[in-house]
């Protein structure tokens, strides 16, 4: 009888100390979620860091966006992109709206001997945010075998998503380190989550960009610097090819200003709650290989859609190339 009562009591404290510590870590989970997505750290982000924010991929989407805000808080900006008649366009209406200094450098990040000459822009600048957006992705999902120019396509994803990430945060950190404070914004992309067959290059170069990112804010956190690894899903851009806003796929205006909620709270954010939502599931909740495989099915459809408007858009424009040339034949007949 004795024995009993004291397995029963073991199991009774054994269950109940099971139980207080599932309550617990929901409780402290709910804790951390309404810190970081209701009340957020949005005082963090403002030129008390430093004079001047560089954001890299500035004359679009959500670098553009990174750009408006930073220049709202006070800011000064440097603007680098490819294209110097965008980045005049930008840089004039951040004078405009916000009354800020800017700078611009155009240079072509899918090459590797521009460094020089960003070099050479930043120097003597007090950088306080390092915003490292610019990135590049498959024209249309592919298998890799099959990608056009394979050769020149892996170097310039190389380049422009990885090699720019390295060289730029080489360029701006150190003096964040003499400073003790500064903060460097890596743009990867929930594609560097997990494995994304038929955007395998790409998924796998913001796979690098998140380890980058979290192996570095554990290297600089002491000397007070914050490096934070930046996992968007769908955003309304260019890149993405989406064009109407719903919950899940925000603006790159409304993305941007959640996400600078989350610096100093989360070393790796997906920057907009519903996104980080997705993020759960996606890699607690869902296994990894369902997840994968509903990814290349995905892209698998995108593809076939791509291939086909493709082919309807040659055969039409073949057509009229006849058309064409079936009339220039019929007014040489006449003339004759």
């Amino acid at each position: 009888m004795n024995s009993m009562n004291v397995e029963e009591k073991l199991l009774f404290w054994v269950g109940a100390f099971t139980v207080a510590s599932l309550v617990l870590w929901v409780l402290y989970k709910l804790l951390s979620g309404f810190r970081i997505w209701v009340l957020g750290n949005g005082m963090l982000i403002y030129p008390n860091l430093g004079k001047w924010a560089v954001v890299t991929g500035a004359t679009d989407g959500i670098g553009k966006s990174y750009a408006e805000e930073l220049a709202r808080r006070g800011f000064a900006l440097m603007l680098i992109s490819r294209s110097q008649d965008k980045l005049d366009d930008v840089a004039r209406l951040l004078k405009e709206q916000y009354n800020v200094e800017t700078g611009t450098i155009a240079v072509d990040f899918g090459r590797s001997d521009i460094y020089e000459k960003i070099e050479a822009g930043l120097a003597g600048l007090e950088i306080g945010v390092l915003v490292n957006n610019v990135g590049v992705s498959y024209p249309y999902p592919e298998y890799y075998l099959n990608i056009p120019d394979l050769d020149n396509f892996i170097t310039n994803m190389v380049n422009v998503n990885i090699t720019s990430v390295c060289q730029m945060t080489r360029l701006v950190l150190p003096r964040m380190a003499e400073r003790s404070k500064g903060v460097v914004l890596n743009i990867s992309s929930a594609s560097g989550m997990y494995p994304l067959p038929l955007l395998t290059v790409y998924s796998s170069t913001k796979a690098f960009v998140d380890f980058f990112s979290r192996g570095l804010q554990e290297e600089y956190r002491r000397q007070g610097v914050i490096i934070q690894s930046v996992l968007p899903f769908f955003v309304v851009t260019k890149m993405t090819r989406i064009r109407k806003p719903t919950l899940d796929k925000p603006t790159p205006d409304r993305y941007v200003l959640a996400e600078l909620a989350t610096v100093g709270l989360q070393s790796q954010t997906n920057g907009y709650f519903p996104h980080a939502v997705m993020g759960w599931l996606t890699t607690k909740l869902v296994p990894i290989d369902l997840v994968i495989f509903f990814g290349a099915r995905m892209n698998r459809l995108q593809r076939t859609g791509y291939l086909n408007r493709r082919k309807m858009r040659e055969q039409k424009n073949g057509d009229a190339l006849k058309n064409g040339d079936t009339l220039k034949n019929g007014d040489a007949l006449k003339n004759d």
